[in-house]
């Protein structure tokens, strides 16, 4: 057993539970092996969008849920902003579940003082906003591709490599896409500006970032779809973006190290 990473905040996103593009195994293994004071879920945890294509649920699924679940009754605080993947969530918007709190949005206040806006941010997405049926096309599209994506890193782990997502590599490769995350990202920090925070903490195009931009501090916590990436803060207020799949390597080398030294 790993002895867990201790964080004053955890954000994640995209999580897709219900699609098999969710990389659940990752997920559950952050989410036992990490603890925090604060914990926000900003978008897109299930996605009821795949499940009404077809409907999948495994036990890793589950046990995501009932992890977070257990968190928020052992002393995290839980903060849930549905996405679009899990709108129908928004009309319960102001009410608790299992001592999770679901909101639109929220401004945090970290240890060094900085108000962040958090928000999952399809809302400055024009594809989701205007065309709702590109949108699911699109979506049908992606799965098709993710699902190449788990055989090639099926094929990658018997290798002996780590993880490695194609379909995000192909996706800041293309100059449309690289041009519609910028635009997204413009979009994002001018609601910041005029929300007159410092930063803002979002979601949606599953391109996990941290920079500042025309003075405001733009965060992108990324996915557990591709990425499998969460945005941290430290109890100093230090913010970071961490990749799981590179993150559990180094620790499970780390104490298997310590394991031997402590027999030696």
């Amino acid at each position: 057993m790993m002895t867990p990473l201790k964080y004053r905040t955890l954000w994640i996103s995209d999580l897709h539970l219900g699609s098999r593009g969710c990389n659940a195994d990752y997920l559950l293994d952050f989410l036992r092996n990490t603890q925090c004071d604060y914990l926000y879920l900003v978008g897109d945890i299930i996605d009821l969008w795949a499940m009404k294509r077809g409907f999948y649920w495994p036990q890793s699924h589950n046990d995501v849920i009932r992890t977070i679940l257990g968190k928020a009754k052992h002393g995290t605080k839980v903060i849930y902003i549905p996405g679009n993947h899990d709108e129908p969530i928004r009309d319960h918007v102001g009410t608790e579940f299992g001592n999770i709190e679901i909101k639109r949005r929220d401004i945090f206040t970290t240890a060094t003082g900085k108000r962040l806006l958090i928000l999952h941010g399809d809302e400055f997405d024009s594809i989701v906003c205007y065309s709702r049926f590109v949108a699911h096309v699109g979506d049908v599209a992606y799965e098709l591709l993710l699902k190449f994506n788990r055989y090639f890193n099926y094929v990658r782990r018997k290798l002996g490599y780590p993880y490695w997502s194609i379909s995000a590599y192909i996706k800041h490769k293309v100059k449309n896409a690289v041009a519609v995350i910028s635009n997204y990202e413009e979009a994002v920090v001018n609601e910041a500006r005029k929300a007159k925070v410092d930063g803002v903490v979002c979601g949606h195009i599953h391109h996990p970032e941290i920079k500042i931009m025309d003075g405001v501090l733009y965060c992108n916590d990324g996915d557990w779809v591709e990425s499998c990436t969460a945005l941290t803060e430290n109890f100093d207020g230090k913010l970071e973006v961490i990749h799981w799949s590179d993150q559990r390597n180094t620790l499970h080398t780390h104490n298997e190290e310590s394991a031997i030294a402590s027999h030696v």
